[in-house]
């Protein structure tokens, strides 16, 4: 193998696979990008075992195609102390040394057999496929990701419901204490499918598609899914299992409904929460007609704190407990200018949806489940 790149555009083709490299591989052939030369294009890979990341990078001056793998740290490590310029990295058939040179001055590092690189995982002939656009599916990931859970126990859990349907589909996330739903109609499935993306993966994604502005091609089976875009192919284990009836949860008797500015609720929220108690991290709201006291305190600590906010109430006055740090997520992702919460009563969940002019792309839903008060 012997080609010439430029510095910069190698470095940002490995930074951008190197997100799916473990720190502790459970092979050491996954501490290596797998590069591949052929037809003047450089393709790079880098997996985990469980999700792969391939690019590809056009090489204007090829002298010898082939394939090897690299140390991912060493290289990245060395292309980022180097100012744009061209590199030649040249491998002899069987060599065990790739040879980096430049202008000034040259290097060795180790390269390793590519055999030994595992292969991409096949889709079964019985599969399913989405198209999607990259902003689509990045504000699904970006609504959804901090509400999975990290649980043993329920693996479903801990990624994301991509629920599938030819009208519209959702996608949701759970951690049994908030439940995300987000709602689009920008993707049709030529039928009503499902699966579940592990949220390694999805956070890949979610930092690859800031910079795409490409349609997603989404292909999957019952084990792997294929998420393809431009010189880019994401393929990862899905988790198997059978998610939570999750629409069956969402309350359609909340009569008490609250309306407010999302922001405000956010500050107040942050402010009083500094004075809750250290483990449970309660925060109590009490409502009445057009304004709510939030408040929370530490006995321990011989610390408390209330403020009084206006807001739009429609409801028996109650007080409610929440989790600060729950709620405070939810306020902090939800896109909405104005935001209602809809109650029942201090023992069921409360409905947090949008307060503005109905989005008939999306639509966002938060349940939260309340706690407690002392």
């Amino acid at each position: 193998m012997k080609f010439t790149v430029s510095s910069s555009e190698l470095l940002e083709g490995l930074v951008s696979v190197s997100k799916v490299i473990s720190s502790k591989p459970t092979l050491s052939i996954l501490e290596n990008f797998l590069l591949e030369l052929e037809n003047n294009t450089l393709k790079v890979t880098a997996s985990d075992g469980e999700t792969t990341l391939k690019t590809a990078i056009p090489i204007a001056q090829v002298d010898q195609e082939g394939r090897t793998a690299i140390p991912a740290k060493l290289i990245t490590d060395s292309l980022k102390e180097f100012p744009d310029q061209p590199l030649t990295f040249s491998t002899g058939a069987g060599d065990s040394v790739m040879e980096i040179t430049w202008a000034s001055g040259a290097s060795k590092i180790p390269c390793f057999d590519a055999a030994d690189f595992p292969k991409l995982p096949e889709i079964g002939a019985t599969s399913d496929k989405l198209v999607i656009a990259s902003e689509t599916l990045l504000n699904g990931i970006n609504n959804t990701i901090y509400a999975t859970a990290e649980e043993e126990l329920r693996p479903v859990m801990n990624g994301i419901l991509f629920d599938l349907d030819t009208e519209s589909s959702t996608l949701v996330a759970s951690d049994a204490h908030k439940l995300i739903c987000y709602e689009f109609t920008g993707a049709k499935a030529s039928q009503k499918c499902s699966f579940i993306l592990h949220k390694k993966p999805a956070a890949v994604l979610k930092s690859v598609l800031a910079k795409v502005d490409d349609e997603i091609t989404v292909q999957f089976d019952n084990k792997n899914a294929y998420f393809s875009f431009g010189e880019n192919i994401l393929v990862c284990r899905l988790i198997e299992g059978i998610y939570p009836a999750y629409r069956s949860v969402f309350p359609k008797n909340n009569t008490n409904k609250m309306t407010i500015a999302r922001t405000d609720l956010l500050g107040v929220v942050k402010r009083i929460a500094v004075c809750s108690n250290q483990v449970s991290n309660q925060i109590k709201l009490k409502l009445s007609f057009n304004e709510v006291l939030v408040s929370a305190q530490d006995l321990s600590f011989s610390m408390s704190a209330h403020e009084t906010l206006p807001c739009q109430y429609d409801g028996e006055p109650m007080e409610i407990g929440f989790k600060s740090t729950f709620l405070l997520e939810i306020l902090n992702n939800l896109p909405y200018q104005n935001i209602t919460l809809e109650l029942a009563d201090p023992n069921r969940a409360a409905l947090i949806v949008s307060a503005d002019d109905a989005n008939p792309d999306e639509n966002i839903r938060a349940l939260l489940m309340p706690v407690m008060i002392n």
